[in-house]
């Protein structure tokens, strides 16, 4: 599953890992929490028409990713919240769909700035994740629907200060470029073809330098806790 705050985050932050497992079988989940609605530098540009366009770009990117489940959250840009309302969101969508592994924003990042969305995204999804969606006393109505508790077994965050996995990604990366070249409104232009994938490319090689590849992922991850015994 990848939680992101907004439209082409998941491809930007995971798009080469989750392409590749997605070819390799996995099920692969996107969980998109706002709606885009600030995202153009078009002073023409209104929020009613970009969150049509986003939703739509997003829908065809994650085609391209080979996504199976794609939820789109209804919340606007700027306006997520670390409150009960997101988190229930957060756990229901993880007792829904009971992934294995989570991809997610690293919310503590110092090095540079961290977008609040981004920030309380991934806030949220670590607390859903232990103890929320873990235990059955939390959220105990979304039991009565039939959703059950559920343990993930990893979290990997993106954009780390201080990563610990590298991904390869290289049999991938064009298919990440593929996708984020769906995000018309937010990167015009992109495409193989045209050249301006040129700085995908060199941050990718960049993260893959001292290993046996050319292209890589990076993150950080965690291991979920466990039910005491």
């Amino acid at each position: 599953m990848v939680v992101c705050a907004h439209p082409d985050d998941a491809e930007i932050g995971a798009g080469g890992t989750t392409s590749l497992w997605a070819r390799n079988g996995c099920e692969i989940s996107y969980v998109v929490c706002t709606t885009g609605s600030s995202g153009s530098n078009d002073e023409a540009m209104t929020s009613e028409k970009i969150v049509d366009i986003r939703r739509r770009e997003q829908a065809d990117a994650a085609d391209v990713i080979g996504v199976t489940n794609l939820v789109m959250l209804p919340y606007p840009d700027g306006m997520l919240e670390t409150n009960r309302e997101f988190l229930g969101d957060i756990v229901k969508a993880i007792r829904t769909y009971r992934p294995v592994v989570i991809f997610t924003h690293d919310p503590f990042r110092f090095d540079g700035f961290n977008h609040r969305d981004h920030r309380n995204t991934g806030m949220t999804v670590q607390d859903a994740v232990y103890p929320y969606a873990r235990d059955h006393l939390h959220f105990p109505e979304q039991l009565e629907e039939g959703l059950e508790p559920h343990i993930v077994s990893d979290v990997f965050f993106w954009h780390a200060d201080e990563p610990n996995v590298v991904v390869d990604i290289t049999s991938s990366i064009d298919t990440r470029i593929d996708a984020l070249s769906k995000h018309v409104s937010q990167v015009p232009g992109l495409s193989r073809q045209s050249g301006s994938d040129r700085g995908i490319r060199d941050r990718a090689k960049s993260v893959a330098e001292g290993f046996e590849f050319d292209y890589g992922e990076a993150f950080r991850r965690i291991s979920a806790r466990r039910r005491r015994r």
